[in-house]
């Protein structure tokens, strides 16, 4: 078994597997056309610094694209129940253009690589569409992970 989830593992549910491809294929990527068809219009993303709708959250995808070269977005746990999913994601690449998303404003690239564990819990709506998620992940390290000295003096 590798690091990541292969999206054609059948040890898990189609809408599993879907979640794996989007990673991929829509978020590691830019296609929002499949992004749109995959998030409901409804869609609240809840996480560390508030929440955020659709769109803000599709606008911090291309952020992060445009300053992580290589920027990667893979599952590494599924766990799937009823209209939920949860799971361990790692985002990652190298910092090499300013990043303007960050949670204390835009930061120059420092060329050093970045790794972003994250733990969601996804919700769906019946028709499929992703509904709402729940982020966790360490902000004071992947600031660090940015080059932000941490340590006031």
């Amino acid at each position: 078994m590798g690091e990541f989830i292969a999206p054609d593992d059948p040890s898990y549910d189609e809408r599993a597997r879907t979640l794996v491809r989007i990673g991929r294929e829509a978020i590691a990527v830019p296609d929002d056309h499949r992004l749109d068809a995959y998030f409901a219009p409804d869609f609240v993303f809840h996480g560390p610094a508030g929440d955020m709708s659709y769109p803000q959250l599709r606008a911090f995808f291309a952020s992060m694209r445009a300053a992580f070269e290589g920027f990667s977005c893979e599952r590494r746990t599924l766990v799937s129940e009823g209209a939920f999913i949860s799971a361990r994601t790692s985002m990652a690449g190298r910092f090499t253009a300013p990043f303007d998303a960050s949670p204390i404003g835009t930061l120059p690239p420092t060329g050093r690589p970045m790794r972003l564990e994250l733990i969601n819990v996804f919700r769906f709506h019946p028709d499929g569409t992703l509904a709402e998620e729940w982020v966790q992940y360490d902000n004071l390290d992947f600031l660090r992970q940015l080059g932000v000295d941490l340590v006031r003096r």
